[in-house]
């Protein structure tokens, strides 16, 4: 019987549901970018994270951080324009070298919490893709303190930004995604998650010599989707770098991880389950899908081939990335000034993001170099290594005695709930908090189970992006994560 790669009809299946250019599939497009290349004749290989001595960075035991004198000042933001009035906390954004020979630079940017920022911990977003801008996502559509409106000339205020409750810094990696750059092209068909992880490495050390008030604080990688694999690679490689070299301690307490891609069978086993039971397949179809098709196995045979042409052609076109939210059926820009701007999430802020990331006088205050900015960067056309799974990565933090939550939005079907939860259960981990749910204000915001070094949380009502379709239940979730404890037994008055 003829073989296929499930891989590349996954990406064939998935193609088909995107339907504009700047939609929530723009982050997940670049992740079927990469399971496609699971197919090629000379796929990435599976490498013990914590046994890569290649990860260190290169020259740690000589490194010295270059002075970073007068740099919090040229990189403090006067004002962003267009945003509200009242703005009562201080904004940074600018460059970071990573590698000097190569002029590799990746661009921040860094709020800080407008209550006691210098006493609450730091926590560095990290977007997905692999190539999918932090800035973009994170801070101006998900958890950061501001809004696009839609006019893609001013902003709103996010009333549950996550620097309500810590100093939040958003990281455009690699070099390549966003405003980050290298002056030598060949860095763009180098990138993967070694290079990814020593860049967001130095990238820090360098930070906190930049911002020392904040090399002690209590610090946390958060991210979503392929960060799934950044996060947990950067936290192996902070703790061999803490224990390697003393001078450059971070104090990392713990990663919590949104929908992440992490294993690659049972993540990909959990998305046709997840099409069944949420109504989008027939039972024909998933019979067919559980029966032939081993997602173990690099080759599937025609059958299962088939029946995945056949389960993307029943679902038809909704947004995949939360299959109950509408869709940008109007794309253009708006004149807010004529009606109200609701702090409700738009499906058509990406149209108002790029617009907005775009003007030059947006990209004079965030001291950028000029660009053509995108939500996903077009630069880098081959990622050269990823492993199949960060499974041993994540226990290795968990036996590190790293707090790792990972947490899940009930209605993505491109990393959905059943993948996360296949891929947990592979890790045989103890129960040490029964199953219960949770509550954000007055109303049940999700579900949450306790295993021995690690926490999962559903976040109900919410796809892909969890803090941009439910940010007051996500800043619930965080707040929890940061002070370590489970989210609300009970709801609040």
């Amino acid at each position: 019987m003829k073989k296929v790669s499930l891989y590349a009809c996954l990406l064939l299946n998935f193609s088909l549901l995107a339907i504009v250019p700047y939609s929530k599939a723009t982050q997940a497009d670049k992740l079927d970018e990469l399971i496609l290349s699971r197919s090629s004749q000379n796929p990435p290989k599976t490498f013990s994270w914590e046994a890569e001595d290649a990860l260190k960075t290169q020259s740690s035991s000589a490194y010295v951080v270059p002075p970073q004198e007068g740099k919090i000042l040229a990189d403090k933001i006067v004002t962003l324009p267009g945003q509200p009035y009242g703005v009562d906390f201080d904004q940074y954004s600018g460059y970071v070298t990573v590698d000097h020979e190569t002029e590799r630079e990746l661009f921040y940017y860094f709020v800080e919490s407008p209550h006691n920022s210098s006493t609450k911990p730091l926590i560095l977003w990290l977007s997905g893709g692999p190539g999918c801008s932090s800035l973009g996502y994170g801070a101006f559509e998900e958890l950061g303190p501001f809004r696009v409106n839609s006019d893609g000339k001013t902003l709103h205020r996010n009333p549950y930004a996550w620097n309500e409750v810590a100093n939040i810094l958003f990281l455009e990696s690699p070099a390549g995604v966003g405003f980050s750059y290298s002056n030598t092209t060949s860095d763009y068909n180098n990138s993967g998650d070694k290079t990814a992880a020593k860049d967001a490495y130095v990238f820090l050390i360098n930070w906190l010599e930049r911002f020392p008030e904040y090399k002690t604080r209590d610090f946390y990688l958060t991210g979503e989707s392929y960060a799934g694999h950044f996060a947990p690679q950067l936290a192996s490689t902070i703790l061999h770098n803490n224990k390697l070299y003393n001078q450059f301690i971070i104090n990392l307490k713990g990663i919590s991880i949104g929908n992440p891609w992490i294993n690659d069978a049972t993540d990909l086993k959990g998305i046709f389950d997840f099409f069944w039971t949420h109504a989008l397949n027939s039972d024909q179809t998933h019979e067919l899908i559980d029966k032939y098709c081993d997602f173990n196995s690099e080759n599937e045979s025609a059958i299962c081939y088939n029946a995945t042409i056949r389960a993307s052609n029943e679902i038809g076109h909704i947004d995949f990335y939360n299959i109950y939210a509408p869709q940008c059926h109007d794309s253009s820009l708006k004149n807010v000034s004529t009606g109200y701007v609701s702090n409700e999430f738009d499906p058509c802020s990406d149209y108002y993001g790029v617009a907005y990331l775009n003007r030059p006088e947006v990209q004079k205050a965030l001291h950028a170099i000029p660009t053509n900015w995108t939500f996903c960067t077009r630069v880098i056309r081959n990622w050269i290594d990823s492993p199949v799974t960060v499974l041993p990565t994540i226990k290795y933090l968990i036996d590190s005695g790293i707090k790792v939550w990972i947490y899940s939005g009930d209605t993505d079907a491109r990393v959905p709930v059943t993948s996360s939860r296949y891929s947990i259960n592979t890790l045989k981990l103890p129960v040490n908090y029964p199953w219960r749910p949770w509550y954000s204000g007055k109303e049940i915001g999700g579900y949450v189970v306790g295993y021995k070094g690690l926490t999962f949380v559903t976040v109900r009502g919410s796809g892909h992006l969890v803090p941009s379709w439910q940010p007051e239940r996500a800043l619930t979730l965080i707040s929890s994560f940061i002070y370590g404890i489970l989210p609300p037994v009970s709801p609040s008055n």
